[in-house]
């Protein structure tokens, strides 16, 4: 095993325990039977200021952590067949 394929595999796993425990921590998003009957829609000031939630601030750190493991691998991927 290479310096690369050690450092790659070391942050990969890292963020994967970031990814876990972020999900794990994040509020569940479904409504319940109160959106079976009333249809769903809440219009309300949380709903207006959703985007500076602790949720959505979880949520969006969520995706950077995927999109983080998505570009390693594949760089990780072609900077060791390139070495190969």
């Amino acid at each position: 095993m290479s310096t690369l394929e050690i450092v790659a595999g070391v942050i990969l796993i890292l963020a994967s325990i970031v990814i876990i425990l972020v999900v794990l921590v994040q509020e569940s998003k479904e409504q319940g039977l109160t959106s079976a009957i009333g249809g769903g829609y809440n219009e309300s000031f949380y709903e207006g200021n959703k985007g500076r939630t602790k949720d959505a601030k979880l949520s969006k750190f969520t995706k950077i952590a995927a999109a983080l493991i998505f570009i390693i691998t594949i760089a990780t991927n072609i900077a060791i067949s390139f070495t190969k």
